[in-house]
């Protein structure tokens, strides 16, 4: 492995490779993981933490030595290397996301890994750090997460507390907004403890795909029919209305129902509705391939029920308590 530290650091001070110990910081600092295969990479490393603010340290050679470690004590923070034997980087970032999601991931990556650090994030790891930027920036971006972190914590420890929720919202016609919305209901859902981490993905794609069918097909009238020659002709209709009247001024109503025992969402248009009689069945084969039916087909796959109003500008989906 080679080492790709900033010029500072090809020719470090002797200091910089003293044993690598547990650093004698006070009992209440954070705790890094530093993992790495390659003995002299780790001393600088943890040198670089020495001097970049008060941790305690501790090392693993490879991702399954850190899981273990993990498994006996997790500490407050990760950061690893991309290449190691056994275990790289970024399936240690997946595990740790899927087994102890409450521990923050940070990558460190040499040139030329920048899709490295894209794919990190995307598994799950908290941030990234160049090895070129490690003397300057090291301490900055840890402190960042380790306080980001700790209120993470602290918010999902009174999450914990509450018992239920009723939620109102009026969006614009800005899909822009669903992605927030959806993750405020997310963390009401897992803080009353309706479903699973898997159950609620299932309930933010429905979500999703209720509130964007609300938008597009309800408020701005564009009809799902003219994405089957791309996505092109349907956004156009879409930008064009998003500003004229009288589709600009229509609003989506969302009421999120949450309690323990199950959660009921209630989204409205202010369109003229549809039919809901006539909407084909989605699971037909003639219908899988179709752009207009993927949107209901996996509202009703993920939800325990689903049911339109007469006119057809409400859908009301329900999700009942898992195990």
């Amino acid at each position: 492995m080679t080492t790709q530290f900033g010029a500072t650091l090809d020719a470090p001070p002797s200091h910089t490779f003293a044993p690598s110990t547990l650093s004698a910081a006070p009992h209440n600092a954070p705790t890094v993981l530093l993992v790495d295969d390659s003995s002299v990479q780790r001393r600088i490393v943890h040198s670089l933490l020495d001097a970049a603010g008060t941790w305690n340290i501790i090392q693993a050679t490879d991702g399954l030595s850190a899981l273990k470690m993990i498994e006996q004590a997790p500490p407050s923070l990760v950061l690893t290397d991309v290449y190691m034997p056994k275990m790289d980087g970024l399936v240690l970032v997946e595990q740790i996301r899927d087994r102890f999601p409450s521990v923050p991931v940070v990558l460190m990556t040499g040139h030329g890994n920048e899709q490295t650090a894209v794919d990190a994030l995307k598994a799950g790891a908290s941030d990234y750090i160049p090895k070129r930027a490690m003397v300057t920036d090291l301490g900055r971006i840890l402190e960042r997460v380790l306080t980001n972190a700790r209120a993470e914590s602290d918010r999902v420890r009174l999450l914990s507390d509450m018992t239920g929720r009723i939620s109102r919202f009026k969006l614009e016609n800005d899909a822009r907004l669903v992605g927030p919305l959806v993750a405020q209901l997310r963390d009401d859902l897992l803080a009353v403890g309706v479903c699973n981490r898997h159950g609620l993905t299932r309930i933010a794609i429905a979500l999703e795909e209720a509130l964007v069918n609300a938008i597009y097909h309800g408020n701005l009238e564009v009809s799902s029919k003219l994405k089957e020659n791309g996505d092109e002709p349907f956004l156009a209709l879409a930008r064009e209305r998003h500003t004229r009247s009288p589709y600009a001024e229509r609003r989506v109503h969302v009421v999120a129902r949450i309690t323990p025992a199950k959660a009921t969402f209630v989204i409205e248009d202010e369109g003229p509705g549809f039919d809901p009689t006539s909407l084909p069945d989605p699971t037909t084969p003639e219908c899988l391939d179709r752009p207009s039916g993927r949107g209901l087909l996996l509202i009703r796959s993920f939800m325990d029920d689903v049911k339109h109003n007469a006119i057809g500008n409400r859908i009301t989906i329900t999700k009942y308590r898992s195990e």
